[in-house]
């Protein structure tokens, strides 16, 4: 039998060995410039029913893969092996087969429930689904969601506390940014004091929180009061995690026709570099983790524990400003290319010349023409 679960279109890069759970579809608010994931879709609820049996298609095809495991003389371990065995007979195993595989090799213990905000749901159903979920699966120990700062507003604080009791481990939420006129301009829908309300009442609640912040969301006119008010709105919530990404923008994103009307001007990268100097500057007598988990960064190696790693990462920040300029465009075009981690690869003389031939390559043609393939190596991640 081809078992199959439902599954929605995105989930935060660090859920990527979790089993991904729909629980509602698309996005209620489904409005922010910067965002293109929704768009043309509408947000409904899934029932509990629906939910439960995906679920028990997840737990039916975990069984399934622990008996080939038994056949091949595993004992039930998941490993590249029996991974391999799934891959290679797609007729017999179907896409709902290699998520659940991928999910028990990289542990199984970590679930994130889909799409953009599963509070709208009601939280009685969404406990009843959580419970559930801990029952088939025991061994399960992190289960996180999306939710919407406006959303949790909404909601009692014991509400939040029976989630948390249930199983719910944490909550994501898109700060975005601190700052109302950037809010507003992006039609983001909330405010400043609703993101620090809600952020301090999932904290209230015993959930763990993560916040997300768009690095160069302000672009050029509003770059400095974007890190000063979100660093601001941060420092009032102390969330476990802030989550940084940089803004890249597509056609298909109702942001990209104000950059053509030039409403909006696009930072550099350098720009939001400094941004992003000046936010970490600007955090202040919290203990949240500075997380820079997206490809889309540029200096991916700014992440540590606030307070004490602050000095690390502004460090490497002034390292980066401070390169000459053919150095900082050389690191540029191999971090966009996937060949570049960390500032010291520069360091490395083949890989070094590997990207420098490149780039004087795409010189030769016009300067220009580097910005014009930095930003198309950007859009393969997105």
């Amino acid at each position: 039998m081809q078992y199959t679960f439902e599954q929605g279109p995105i989930r935060p890069p660090n859920e990527a060995y979790s089993l991904l759970i729909r629980v509602t579809r698309n996005c209620p608010w489904n409005r922010c410039a910067f965002c293109r994931t929704y768009k043309g879709e509408r947000f409904s609820l899934r029932s509990v029913g629906e939910v439960k049996e995906d679920i028990r298609a997840v737990k039916e095809i975990s069984q399934e893969v622990k008996a080939i495991s038994w056949n091949v003389g595993l004992a039930g371990e998941i490993n590249a092996s029996v991974v391999q065995t799934i891959f290679d007979r797609p007729d017999l195993y179907n896409e709902a087969f290699l998520r659940v595989v991928l999910w028990l090799y990289g542990g199984g213990n970590n679930v994130f429930l889909q799409d953009g905000d599963n509070l709208r749901m009601g939280t009685d159903d969404l406990t009843e689904i959580i419970t559930f979920l801990k029952e088939t699966f025991p061994d399960v120990q992190r289960i996180t969601t999306y939710a919407r700062s406006k959303t949790v507003h909404t909601i009692e604080l014991q509400k939040l506390k029976a989630l948390q009791k249930a199983g719910l481990s944490r909550v994501h939420i898109g700060l975005e940014s601190g700052y109302d006129r950037l809010l507003a301009f992006m039609k983001k829908g909330v405010t400043a004091r609703l993101h620090i309300e809600a952020g301090k009442k999932i904290k209230a609640s015993g959930l763990g929180l993560s916040e997300y912040v768009i690095l160069g969301l302000g672009g050029k006119g509003m770059w400095k009061p974007h890190a000063i008010e979100t660093a601001k709105v941060l420092n009032q919530i102390d969330p476990h995690f802030i989550r940084v990404r940089t803004l890249k923008v597509l056609q298909d994103m109702p942001l990209y026709g104000k950059v053509k009307a030039h409403e909006f001007v696009l930072s550099s990268d350098d720009e939001i570099i400094r941004e992003e100097g000046l936010l970490i500057d600007e955090l202040q007598g919290i203990k949240s983790y500075f997380a820079s988990d997206h490809i889309l960064n540029l200096l991916e190696e700014v992440e540590g524990q606030l307070p004490g790693d602050k000095p690390k990462m502004k460090g490497i920040i002034d390292r980066y400003l401070t390169l000459p300029e053919e150095q900082r465009l050389n690191y540029r075009l191999g971090r966009r290319a996937g060949l570049y981690r960390k500032l010291d690869d520069l360091n490395n003389p083949m890989l070094f010349q590997r990207v420098q031939d490149h780039l004087e390559r795409i010189q030769a043609t016009s300067q220009q023409k580097v910005e014009e393939a930095i930003a198309d190596l950007m859009e393969r991640y997105i």
